[in-house]
């Protein structure tokens, strides 16, 4: 039985600003509600800075849906 590999990439039709968070959870098959929460809650632990970051450089980097 073969599994299909799934890329990680930005998500055309599951975002809320870039597609970041919802390409993450596609990729993990995790709910994408739950990857934002967890952001967010990231986010306020380090005080927004690191988080922030992490998520415009994975903006710039990864490919949109498609990919």
């Amino acid at each position: 039985m073969t599994s299909a590999t799934r890329t990680l990439c930005r998500s055309r039709h599951d975002r809320m600003l870039a597609g970041v968070a919802g390409g993450i959870a596609y990729r993990l098959r995790w709910n994408p509600v739950l990857v934002r929460a967890g952001l967010v809650v990231l986010a306020l632990a380090t005080f927004v800075l690191p988080v922030a970051l992490a998520y415009l450089i994975l903006w710039l980097l990864l490919p949109e849906e498609g990919c």
